[in-house]
């Protein structure tokens, strides 16, 4: 049974971050996640601050970026002509989220903030440190087929779940973040937390600040997203990879790669970046960076399978992305 809790429906940010001061407070936009976890007792707010009619859904093209409201919902981002045209690994990431159901709800801030879909956190009835700290890690020697296999900790295996943030690290995204202290801006790349010994503490969001907007570079290169998963539809990615990368005289100039589906946080593949910078576009030079892909890889007992899909899934979009023509969607 839900708990008692308080309502407000907040006029703008200002209001939004000032009624958000309470301690025990959550915000509510779309709800595709937040919603089931209350359900599920997984969340228990005292208070909820609505701001689902706030003007932050607008997508703006900038001079050097393209800024996405937070509010955004993942359809009309997928969709825009700008995103379509110059990002399309952002737009692949976002059409591989969910359902058209879901994504016609779910906010892009909503789908940063989701939580893991490990099966051991939204189940109540196992032992899970992200749910109740200290309580231990029932995935370590329970089913974990799909957990990370990079990032991890004694303490933390879970996946983190957004396609869309694999694809902002690998384009360089930032985040405008607003709270009762003033804005400030971060990398999607900091932005998430690595498990270590407190992965009930996931993101460097602090009590009250609300995300506003994502930011992405409109830097002429190359991108693309391929996720592998279990079904074709409104499932979670196995592996994911974007790679977001520019080539001149049939060399790399700059690269940027990122996996999902095998890591606590999207996960940069520094290794095969590394490798690839200033490389000429030869098939034998991608398959020798890919194979550094799942460096530092800790597989657990029915995930191992992920080291070498990992590397297949980033050789193919290499090879997709850099020898192929690109097209746009």
């Amino acid at each position: 049974m839900t708990s008692p809790f308080a309502y407000a429906r907040a006029t703008d940010e200002q209001d939004a971050v000032r009624l958000a001061a309470q301690p025990g407070t959550a915000f509510l936009a779309g709800g595709t996640d937040f919603l089931p976890l209350w359900k599920a007792g997984l969340a228990a707010p005292s208070r909820v601050i609505d701001i689902g009619r706030l003007a932050l859904d607008r997508i703006e093209v900038r001079d050097d970026v393209v800024v996405i409201g937070a509010l955004a919902r993942l359809a009309d981002a997928a969709g825009h002509p700008s995103i379509r045209r110059e990002l399309p690994g952002l737009a692949q990431a976002l059409l591989a989220s969910a359902s058209p159901q879901v994504r016609n709800m779910a906010t892009v801030g909503g789908n940063l903030m989701q939580r893991t879909r490990c099966l051991y956190f939204r189940g109540a009835d196992f032992a899970c440190n992200k749910r109740a700290p200290g309580s231990g890690c029932s995935a370590l020697e329970g089913q974990n087929r799909q957990h990370a296999i990079l990032g991890t900790s004694s303490a933390c295996v879970a996946t983190h779940p957004s396609d869309l943030a694999v694809a902002l690290v690998a384009l360089g995204a930032s985040l405008h973040l607003r709270g009762a202290s003033g804005e400030r801006r971060v990398a999607v790349e900091d932005f998430f937390l690595l498990p270590g010994a407190t992965p009930e503490r996931e993101t460097m969001l602090m009590a009250g600040e609300l995300l506003v907007a994502v930011e992405v570079p409109r830097t002429p290169r190359r991108s693309a997203y391929l996720k592998l998963r279990d079904r074709a539809s409104f499932e979670f990615a196995v592996v994911s990879a974007c790679v977001a990368a520019e080539v001149r005289d049939d060399r790399i100039a700059t690269i940027c790669l990122a996996a999902g589906g095998v890591a606590t946080t999207p996960w940069r593949l520094k290794a095969c970046e590394a490798a690839l910078a200033g490389a000429r576009l030869d098939d034998a030079v991608l398959r020798a960076a890919s194979a550094l892909a799942a460096e530092g890889a800790r597989p657990l007992g029915g995930n191992g399978f992920k080291v070498e899909l990992l590397q297949r899934t980033v050789h193919r979009l290499l090879a997709d992305v850099l020898v192929t023509s690109p097209t746009s969607l």
